[in-house]
């Protein structure tokens, strides 16, 4: 009797096993489809990006966002109802939460930093969902699109600036194995000049700027759903003096390609400044700074007049 009563153990522990594999099994396979079926979206969607990065008319760039990304979040809500997949968007916030449960007593100093670039970019990413994209310059050049998305007054540690926030599409990066670590390195570096002028053309001041903060050049790794290759970020400008009638802004930017070329890129945008960037006619600019320039240079009608002479 014991030996019976062994070998339907040994059977059962067998059954057990097989059930266990096959379950494994299947999980792996049916993450693998996962897996294929995400990079298939995404591969459709690079193939249809190219020409919204080029398209030099504004009007039907305007006219094609809105489905264009349509089809985009269509294929991914899709992929996400096939593979039982989070539609809430939020696995960067488990992922930070898990963390610092597991953290004990050790915190992560960057942990609200990590969370409010997750915020960033999910208002981002909520808006192209929900096709409320739509920049208010755009421009293209070298095969990337660089878009000024807002220009909201906002208060910044208790002081209003004027804040461009910023998209940029197609810039160049590619992913690095680490050993268990996949990290996409991406090439964008920005260097930007605002120039201030006159109702007639004379120069007022200027400002130069460097990258823009809350800088993100990879934000999959927040909403892996986000469309690929995007840069987010913003400028926070001082406002201006009372006399400034225009502003010309440029934007440049250098990509370097893994195969070794380099792209660099210039956007520039004339506007006449809107009231609300103003400062009030007594207030001063602060942090501003003197420097020497040639009078041809700061005001036009002097430069007109040399050529006459």
């Amino acid at each position: 009797m014991k030996r019976y009563f062994g070998f339907i153990v040994l059977i059962a522990l067998v059954i057990v096993a097989a059930v266990m594999n096959y379950r494994t099994s299947a999980a792996r396979t049916k993450e693998a489809e996962r897996e294929a079926d995400f990079r298939r979206v995404q591969s459709v969607y690079l193939e249809r990006v190219g020409w919204m990065r080029t398209n030099p008319d504004e009007a039907s760039y305007r006219d094609e966002l809105k489905p264009f990304f349509k089809t985009y979040f269509e294929d991914i809500d899709a992929h996400l109802t096939r593979f039982d997949g989070n539609t809430k968007f939020d696995g960067y916030l488990a992922e930070l939460e898990k963390r610092a449960e597991s953290g004990g007593e050790k915190k992560d100093a960057r942990a609200g930093d990590r969370k409010a670039f997750y915020e960033y970019a999910r208002k981002q990413f909520d808006s192209l969902r929900e096709g409320r994209y739509r920049p208010i310059w755009t421009a293209t050049d070298k095969g990337m699109r660089l878009d000024v998305v807002s220009s909201d007054v906002v208060m910044v540690m208790g002081k209003p600036q004027v804040r461009l926030q910023l998209a940029l599409w197609g810039a160049q990066r590619v992913e690095k194995d680490e050993g268990k670590v996949k990290k996409m390195v991406t090439s964008a570096s920005f260097e930007t000049v605002w120039k201030l002028t006159d109702a007639k053309g004379k120069l007022l001041g200027e400002m130069r700027g460097a990258d823009p903060s809350m800088k993100i050049d990879y934000p999959e790794r927040l909403i892996p759903e986000f469309p690929p290759q995007m840069v987010l970020g913003h400028y926070d400008l001082d406002l201006l003096p009372a006399d400034v009638a225009k502003l010309e802004t440029t934007i440049n930017v250098a990509s370097h390609a893994a195969s070794g070329g380099n792209a660099n890129a210039t956007y520039t945008w004339k506007l006449d400044v809107p009231s609300e960037w103003k400062l009030g006619a007594n207030e001063t600019w602060e942090g501003a700074t003197q420097e020497e320039r040639p009078e041809e240079e700061i005001d036009p009608a002097k430069a007109s007049a040399k050529k006459g002479e």
